[in-house]
């Protein structure tokens, strides 16, 4: 409304005695025209001059435009609404509203306490707003309190209080207490189905996220495009891709595609279905939609990226990295992570330095999640004094930093550093090793032969730290005891492994028979090994070499024509040599 305007309806408004009943209806029809804040304040001034500031429905009006428009000013909502005597129950829901959707949810709960505390009962409009609060505190606590509230006032089966609880559960990892909602939440309600979806995913249950969509089409609810973003992460995370094929095919049929689509592009649906494919090895695939995609995010780059990386295809993965520098995006704590970790698997120093040096110049070079990819790069490359040093800089180190420093050292033989920085990391009570880092522990011990100290620790991580030891475990228990020599210690182990022990256990037995030339037990071993499923040519060239060495040409033979008859492939050794080029 022109200002011009509002000053001629002020003028006629002050020069003439009208009733009441005509200033508030011109004053209510000037705030649903309202634009800006200066038209609604002058409007404000008009309300309390006038006394329509004592009427409801124009006080609402004017909280509303503050905290619902774009033009809006939640401060000035929050000046007006403290002096409202007696603000109505929908003043308090349109406050509780704009504080649940600012960064304050404690505010929320401290308005709807004090909405109680000054005699208001909250109705169905009021409760979603608060259960949204506690969700984004992940407030289990104060929302089955809220909870409480909704049964005693009669909303237990009002769709917009129920699907609040729900989705106020499943935020706070209560997933039980969120089944039991559901349940009583009439099912063709499509929110409370995404919601439930929603929970398992971002719960780590997304099998159960697949089977719940798989009820959901049976009682015919049709899935909107956040039902579908949902199942198809949860596709990704089993690495499910037939079910992610029907979800997709779900998804044109709908007529949601955002490849075909005449539909405004949905870059989070299109992300999710490239992510899909890539996560479940289909790259040709995933690659072809994402060159088809009119508009790309840092998401969707980084998707395809950290999809390479996984699978091994590195080079690839890199070289996505480089069009993504060369398309003006900034990597992020991601991109980092899956380029860091490609560098490792590559071998290539030069790349992973220059990449150090990059993530130096951003913010995110104190990132400890960043820290620790780097410290284990440098491990797997060979560069353990740089990979000591980045890990000694850290200000906060996590248990997954501390294990890739302990592993780093004991796979270059630093056993004993290795170990006391195992000591060093159990000084601190916050930090729980787990069972990776007891991969790395042991394998240390078996490093610098200390089979006491194995054995210690190997008892404490199922003593104390209730871990389930896993083959890794067995495998370096097996190592340790039959580098020493004690290999009916590590024949007891091996039998009273709770599963079979598979080429690698054997292998590490074998490693010991060659070292102090145990040929007996090789004959032992050999007959266990021919009831495995073949597992690459190690084990096999091991068993030929102690054989050899023992003048046993015979069952040198055997083993070869065994490996032969098995078609068992040698493992080829590769070496990688990075070259500098000069100018010349």
């Amino acid at each position: 409304m022109p200002l011009l305007c509002l000053y001629m309806m002020f003028t006629s408004l002050f020069s003439t005695k009208k009733p009441m009943k005509k200033h508030y209806t011109s004053i209510l029809s000037s705030l649903e025209k309202c634009r800006t804040m200066t038209e609604l304040k002058q409007l404000h001034g008009l309300m309390i001059t006038t006394s329509v500031i004592r009427y409801v429905i124009p006080l609402s009006r004017v909280i509303d435009f503050c905290t619902n428009s774009e033009a809006g000013d939640f401060n000035y909502a929050k000046s007006v609404f403290s002096r409202i005597e007696v603000p109505s129950v929908y003043i308090w829901n349109s406050m509780i509203k704009a504080y649940s959707n600012s960064n304050n949810p404690d505010e929320v709960l401290y308005m709807y306490r004090e909405m109680q505390r000054r005699g208001y009962s909250p109705d169905h409009f009021t409760f979603p707003f608060v259960l949204k609060a506690c969700s984004a505190l992940i407030d289990p606590n104060y929302g089955t309190s809220v909870h409480n509230r909704i049964v005693k006032t009669g909303f237990e089966l009002d769709v917009y209080a129920s699907c609040g609880l729900l989705n106020m559960y499943v935020s706070c990892a209560e997933m039980e207490a969120g089944v039991k909602v559901f349940d009583l939440i009439p099912k063709w309600n499509v929110v409370a189905w995404t919601s439930l979806i929603a929970g398992y995913v971002n719960n780590g249950w997304p099998s159960k996220a697949i089977e719940v969509f798989k009820d959901m089409e049976f009682w015919n609810i049709e899935p909107n495009q956040i039902t579908l973003v949902n199942v198809l992460v949860a596709c990704a995370h089993m690495r499910d891709i037939d079910t992610g094929k029907l979800v997709h095919s779900r998804v044109c049929q709908l007529g949601y595609d955002p490849f075909e689509s005449d539909l405004p592009f949905n870059l989070i649906l299109a992300t999710a279905i490239i992510d899909m494919y890539g996560k479940c090895g289909s790259f040709k695939y995933a690659r072809n939609l994402f060159y088809k995609m009119p508009e790309r995010n840092l998401v969707a780059w980084n998707s395809m990226i950290g999809a390479f990386n996984q699978y091994g295809r590195v080079e690839e993965a890199l070289g996505l990295f480089f069009d993504m520098l060369i398309a003006g995006f900034r990597p992020d704590t991601a991109t980092f992570l899956s380029v860091i970790g490609s560098c490792a698997q590559l071998g290539a120093l030069a790349l992973g330095q220059s990449i150090h040096g990059f993530v130096l110049k951003t913010n995110l070079s104190e990132d400890t999640a960043i820290g620790t990819a780097l410290v284990d790069m440098y491990a797997k490359i060979g560069d353990a004094r740089s990979s000591q040093q980045i890990f000694c800089k850290m200000e906060k180190k996590d248990v997954m930093a501390w294990t890739s420093m302990i592993v780093g050292l004991a796979m270059h033989g630093h056993g004993e550093e290795a170990l006391s920085t195992f000591k060093r990391m159990q000084e601190d009570a916050a930090l729980i090793p787990d069972e990776i880092t007891y991969v790395g522990v042991l394998c240390a011990c078996s490093r610098v032969g200390l089979v006491e100290e194995g054995q210690r620790h190997f008892t404490l991580m199922t003593d104390v730290y209730n871990i389930e030891p896993t083959m890794e475990h067995y495998g370096c228990m097996v190592d340790l005891l039959s580098r020493a020599g004690h290999f009916e210690e590590a024949e007891r182990l091996v039998q009273k492994m709770p599963i079979g022990p598979n080429t690698a256990i054997w292998g590490a037995l074998l490693n010991g028979c060659d070292i102090h030339e145990n040929v007996n037990l090789v004959d032992q071993v050999r007959s266990r090994i021919t009831e495995l499923d073949p597992e690459g040519g190690g084990v096999y060239v091991l068993l030929s070499n102690i054989y050899a060495r023992a003048g046993k040409w015979q069952e040198v033979k055997l083993a070869r024509e065994l490996m032969a008859h098995r078609r068992v492939a040698k493992t080829l050794g590769h070496s990688a040599v990075e070259l500098k080029l000069l100018n010349s």
